[in-house]
């Protein structure tokens, strides 16, 4: 089975460690079995392609690359904030931040 994450697609995500620290941007993909998450924005690399009909010139393409999901944490009302799990009032786990103690849609 899948481990749990903190984060999901379509999140606000600010990078805390590595080269890309301090950036904020939305998650576009996760990848569950790296543990790798590619943000909007982020953690640009630059990738050589040959030319194709998509692309008939080719050339030098700069894309995301993936980041750890450990090094990103989710922004709610603004701030950077640790992710709980709790049961609302139907019974049903939500996600909280832990800062405000407020759920996070």
């Amino acid at each position: 089975m899948q481990q749990k994450l903190h984060i999901k697609v379509g999140d606000t995500v600010k990078v805390i460690s590595g080269e890309a620290n301090g950036q904020e941007g939305n998650i576009l993909s996760i990848d569950r079995k790296k543990m790798r998450a590619t943000v909007e924005g982020v953690n640009l690399v630059k990738k050589h392609q040959k030319p194709s009909a998509a692309n008939p010139e080719g050339g030098i393409v700069e894309t995301e690359a993936g980041i750890h999901v450990s090094n990103l944490m989710v922004v709610h009302n603004g701030q950077a904030s640790r992710v709980g799990r709790k049961p609302n009032k139907d019974g049903k786990i939500v996600r909280y931040s832990k800062k405000s103690g407020e759920e996070i849609k």
